[in-house]
């Protein structure tokens, strides 16, 4: 099938509408490489990113084998503290800032190149994982390596470009999961407002904080250099879980009930609460079809959630296209 039979074959349904955005799908313009420490393992891995033909979305690849979509259809259940992709017994780790940072910048297609700097993913091995660098904690490594790439107009094999398409959202959607939830209405553009209460965390308190972010650069400007951040008193908890190995204060704002935080400044009085934002778009990415755009058109109210719930919103709008 070609591209534009297969972008035809995309179904809109009464949840959602697929419309053109006003541009072309576009791709990187030259390969660049990252490296770095992962948050949880504490593995250095180097990431290389590619152009990709119109039409095929982010992809990662293990040993020019093995293929992982950026999708919602590969994303775990249950992965605590960060977003994970799975396929036959592989793994990919803490995708959320380099996916975060692909969609805010616009690109819709790449292929993206992972290996741990220490040893190879093997094939045979069951649960084979790699994790995507932290960097400072934040999607400015990726921000600045799409810059440094440039984009450019992406075709198929044929030479082809193809429109990209935004999913619209045509009723309001809800998903909660205890406390916390999501919360989509139609709009004419994509908002997100998002809130967190850590009223035992005095330093963090409850915050607020609502932006367009596609925009006037909205995202490189206000959301890209939000840093993960965590609570001091679980700190050690998530070591006796196996998480947070390659942690420190260079990759993540540390924050102590009692004293405060423990590594300031803080780049935003509200960088917590930005950073919450930096996740969700990545999360929401994972939307994303056949290099058309993940996050949908809608305003996008979120209290409290976490990787878990946005993942379940996405499955929610990705139920009505099965």
């Amino acid at each position: 099938m070609t591209l534009s039979g297969a972008l035809n074959a995309l179904k809109s349904s009464s949840l959602i509408s697929w419309k053109s955005s006003g541009r072309l799908q576009q791709t990187i313009g030259r390969y660049v490489e990252v490296s770095g420490n992962g948050l949880h393992s504490g593995k250095a891995s180097t990431v290389r990113i590619w152009p990709e033909y119109a039409g095929k979305g982010r992809h990662f690849d293990f040993q020019s084998k093995y293929s992982i979509p950026a999708s919602i259809d590969f994303a775990q259940q249950a992965s605590p503290l960060c977003t994970s992709l799975s396929t036959d017994g592989l793994r990919v780790r803490t995708v959320e800032h380099l996916l975060s940072a692909l969609e805010a910048a616009g690109v819709d297609n790449c292929r993206i190149e992972i290996c741990n700097n220490d040893d190879n993913v093997d094939s045979e091995a069951e649960d084979s994982e790699i994790e995507v660098p932290i960097l400072d904690g934040s999607a400015s490594g990726w921000v600045d390596a799409i810059e440094e790439a440039s984009l450019v107009v992406a075709v198929d094999q044929w030479g082809n470009s193809s429109e990209q398409l935004s999913p619209y959202l045509n009723e309001p959607v809800c998903v909660q999961k205890n406390d916390s939830f999501v919360i989509a209405v139609p709009s004419p553009k994509v908002v997100i407002t998002y809130g967190i209460d850590f009223c035992k965390v005095p330093a963090i308190g409850r915050q607020w904080f609502s932006i367009a972010p596609f925009e006037d650069s909205s995202y490189i400007k206000q959301i890209a250099s939000s840093r993960t951040f965590c609570l001091y008193d679980e700190v050690e908890s998530m070591r006796n879980m196996g998480l947070i190995k390659g942690g420190s204060l260079d990759n993540a704002l540390v924050c102590s009930a009692s004293e405060g935080w423990l590594n300031p400044p803080l780049r935003f009085l509200d960088e917590p609460c930005r950073h919450k934002i930096l996740d969700l778009v990545g999360d929401l990415s994972l939307f994303a079809r056949l290099g058309n755009q993940g996050l949908p058109v809608a305003h996008i109210i979120v209290y409290k959630g976490g990787h878990s719930v946005h993942a379940d919103f996405v499955r929610r709008l990705n139920e009505s296209f099965v």
